[in-house]
C-alpha cells in the first residue's frame, strides 16, 4: 500500500509543477488585437487579462465607435489565443483556469 500511495503522490507533485509552469507561460504570453484599421491596439495576456490598449486620436470623435473598437480589439485578440489557454489531456472546450 506504502509504493502505490508514493506513486500517487509524486504524480500529484509532477501534476502541480505542471500547472505551475502552464500558468506561468499563461501570464507571460501575450497577443494583440486590433479593431478599424489598428484605431484601437490591445494587448491581452494567455488568461485574457488586459495588459495594454493603444487608441489613436483619430478613434476619439465617435465614443460609441470607439467603444465598439475596444470590443473588437479585445476580441480579435482573444480569438488569436485560441486553444492555447487548454490544458493538455482536457477535452476541447474545458478551460483549466
Amino acid at each position: 500500500m506504502g509504493s502505490g500511495f508514493s506513486k500517487m503522490k509524486k504524480q500529484a507533485r509532477l501534476m502541480q509543477d505542471q500547472f505551475s509552469q502552464m500558468k506561468n507561460k499563461l501570464e507571460t504570453t501575450l497577443v494583440e488585437g486590433s479593431a478599424g484599421n489598428g484605431l484601437v491596439v490591445v494587448t491581452l495576456n494567455g488568461s485574457k487579462e488586459l495588459k495594454k490598449i493603444t487608441i489613436n486620436p483619430e478613434a476619439l470623435s465617435d465614443v460609441e465607435g470607439l467603444q465598439d473598437l475596444i470590443l473588437g480589439a479585445f476580441e480579435d485578440a482573444a480569438s488569436k489565443l485560441g486553444d492555447e489557454n487548454q490544458m493538455p489531456g482536457l477535452p476541447s472546450g474545458m478551460p483549466w483556469m
